[in-house]
């Protein structure tokens, strides 16, 4: 009984889609930032100057966008 209960897990729950998206450029280089906020840079999937990502407009991503936001420009995608 207790293999078919591990089985059976809950799945993960998947972000709740908004349906919102938000274009993402990055229009200044992360050289002599900090680590972390180069590692933000290459998770929101920018890693050059004028680099653009169309991204689900979550928490989480909103989050990553105000660590570097004096690296980024923002735009709401309609």
């Amino acid at each position: 009984m207790s293999e078919e209960k591990a089985k059976k897990a809950a799945p993960k729950k998947a972000a709740a889609k908004s349906g919102k998206m938000v274009r993402v450029t990055q229009i200044r280089s992360a050289a002599g930032r900090y680590d972390y906020q180069e590692a933000t840079l290459k998770g929101l999937g920018l890693n050059k100057i004028n680099r653009s990502r169309e991204l689900e407009d979550t928490p989480s991503v909103r989050g990553m966008i105000n660590a570097v936001q004096h690296l980024v420009k923002v735009e709401d995608v309609a």
